[in-house]
């Protein structure tokens, strides 16, 4: 039986400098809004290393900058519809590439530069891309051996002014410097004035069970999500937004770069995971985007500074205890006890500020999205005062379906529908989304599209949810449920995160399909495991000695203590190597790639069994 579904009707007038979907029409035409009513302001942040200090752009600059793009492009005979692609870390000319695309009728398809060599081939190859556009001599060179399949390429132009002449084939695409490129370019030509229904973008997916699919979403549909969004969590002109999740995600794309742009925002862009401390107090961001790894490593940052000192270490404890129980009082509009008060003012000073600092103590609101965040990590930072809030969306709805906001944040739940999203749950407890910034549908594969889009509108999610008082709880993924031979069925994913909510497991893959009972391969947190080992009295480097899998079985038997018998552990591989997307063994939004890690370990994971 399905659940009846959960409607709430639009309302997106909530500021008056954002700019309406309904006013833009395209994408096109909402950056021309921009730099119209805002020309002067900041739109762009980046850091100069040359100069070695941060550096703005305004919206103006950027308009000129596009326009050059924009007559680059039509040197090249780029016509309406054709693709082009993006392989450049986030930065002003992923943007501006983009928005000359879209001033061009073209068709944008983002890669990860975090992603593989042959990943990033096949979906060059996949989409027709005439054009890409990269940051370096040596990111050619690495998709050069796999150009076979690519064979649409006509065009590669590179960022970096190489040291060496340019690898170009004979019979390969022109490559050339991005520099020389602009530099060249006449008057950029006539606008194309795309409709709001065109394609604007494909977006491929993770390809967790199989290759990448290019999910296709036209302007209407990314206008709409953002502004949808917008309503959800207003943007501001005073805001700063720091952009660190790759502009190829979906989530990046629609609420951390189309959404600043309605609001007139600026965008930062980081520089990498290892700036991104220095980064944060430099630039003091008032919004931010992550994925939860982001959030549980800032977290673990926390806690070892704080394990210096027993005394800072309880302090902790207690303004985070403390720090939570003030954000119960406030979401449920309760009073707070008389000693909680008057220690607070104390803690908050000595305690919770110093640690706000670090973020640089301007965040208004900070998003986890992509992937459920643990919740002792939510507890902690919103006890020490980040106000963060979870999300849910998938690529196919360009891509918010639900958000909590600052003011009504349950942890643990994705919040509501955005407003003029409906939801429902199938005979199998799946999320169904019908939404106006759903998919035009998956590039050159229209089965898969009817099978994951039915005539009336619903999409399939893929992900097992509960619906409590209009709030959205993801339960795990509907392709990771394992079911075993006896019969009872476990969701991987709430075991895996179990097991990984203690810092000596760093990673975990569980299995058991069609087989008895779970077994699971675990990488260990090497400086962790070093410790454990020493402690234990055990050898460091035989994590699989029967002795050290004696030792780590009575470490998960309390992790999994809540669950039923059959979704406990009975047989475990260890490993030292970190499961990475360099390997192919992650997506490059840091998923586990199960198609993969099986067949990796399936000899080791039929030892366990035969066992």
């Amino acid at each position: 039986m399905q659940n009846t579904p959960t409607k709430q009707g639009p309302d997106f007038d909530r500021a008056d400098n954002i700019i309406a979907a309904a006013q833009a029409q395209t994408l096109w035409g909402l950056f021309r809004e921009r730099v119209r009513r805002t020309p002067d302001a900041a739109a762009y942040r980046d850091y100069d290393r040359a100069q070695g200090r941060w550096v703005d752009h305004t919206w103006a600059m950027v308009g000129r900058r596009v326009d050059l793009f924009r007559a680059a492009l039509a040197m090249k005979n780029m016509k309406p519809g054709d693709r082009i692609a993006v392989l450049l870390p986030n930065g002003i000319d992923w943007a501006c590439l983009d928005l000359a695309a879209h001033g061009s009728g073209l068709i944008v398809v983002g890669l990860y530069p975090n992603d593989t060599a042959a990943n990033n081939a096949y979906i060059l190859g996949h989409s027709g891309a005439r054009l890409v556009l990269l940051d370096t001599n040596a990111r050619w060179k690495s998709l050069l051996p796999l150009r076979s399949n690519f064979p649409a390429l006509e065009h590669v132009w590179i960022c970096e002014a190489p040291a060496l002449p340019l690898a170009a084939p004979a019979d390969g695409p022109v490559v050339g410097e991005l520099g020389e490129a602009l530099e060249n370019a006449p008057a950029p030509p006539l606008q194309h004035l795309a409709t709001p229904s065109d394609v604007a973008t494909l977006i491929y997916t993770s390809g967790t069970t199989g290759r990448p699919m290019g999910v296709m979403l036209c302007h209407r549909a990314l206008l709409w999500n953002a502004q949808a969004s917008a309503a959800a969590i207003p943007p501001r002109q005073d805001d700063v937004f720091l952009s660190i999740l790759p502009i190829a995600h979906a989530f990046e794309r629609t609420v951390g770069y189309y959404l600043p742009m309605m609001g007139g925002s600026t965008v930062a862009y980081a520089r990498s995971g290892k700036d991104l401390a220095d980064d944060l107090t430099a630039i003091c961001p008032t919004a931010m985007l992550g994925v939860p790894l982001l959030f549980e490593q800032m977290a673990t940052a926390i806690r070892t500074k704080a394990a210096t000192s027993a005394i800072k270490r309880t302090l902790l404890q207690i303004t985070i205890y403390i720090g939570w129980r003030r954000f119960l009082a406030r979401q449920q509009r309760q009073k707070l006890g008389l000693a909680a008060r008057l220690i607070w003012p104390f803690l908050e000073r000595n305690i919770a500020r110093p640690v706000l600092a670090a973020f640089g103590g301007r965040l208004r609101v900070a998003v986890s999205g992509g992937a459920p965040l643990e919740q002792g990590v939510s507890r902690m930072l919103i006890g020490v005062g980040l106000p963060l809030v979870e999300g849910y969306g998938l690529t196919e709805a360009a891509p918010v379906v639900a958000a909590n906001t600052v003011e009504d944040n349950v942890p643990g739940s994705v919040g509501r529908p955005l407003q003029g999203v409906e939801v429902k749950l199938s005979a199998q407890d799946e999320l169904l989304v019908r939404t106006p910034s759903v998919m035009t549908g998956y590039w050159k594969d229209s089965a898969r599209t009817q099978e994951t889009l039915d005539p009336a509108g619903w999409l399939s999610t893929g992900d097992i949810a509960e619906l409590k008082e209009g709030r959205i709880f993801i339960r795990g993924r509907l392709a990771d449920v394992i079911v075993l031979s006896i019969g009872e069925k476990v969701n991987a994913n709430i075991v895996e995160a179990e097991l990984t909510s203690d810092p000596l497991f760093k990673q975990a893959l569980v299995v058991g399909d069609r087989r008895p009972f779970l077994v699971a391969v675990i990488v260990l947190d090497s400086d962790s495991w070093e410790l454990f080992a020493a402690k234990k009295g055990l050898d460091p480097r035989q994590p699989n000695h029967p002795t050290s899998k004696i030792e780590l079985q009575a470490k998960i038997m309390p992790l999994l203590a809540s669950m039923p018998r059959h979704a406990q552990i009975r047989a475990l591989h260890l490993t030292l190597e970190p499961w990475t997307i360099e390997t192919g063994l992650l997506t490059p939004t840091l998923k586990l790639k199960r198609n993969r890690l099986i067949p990796f370990f399936a000899e080791k994971i039929d030892e366990l069994y035969g066992k």
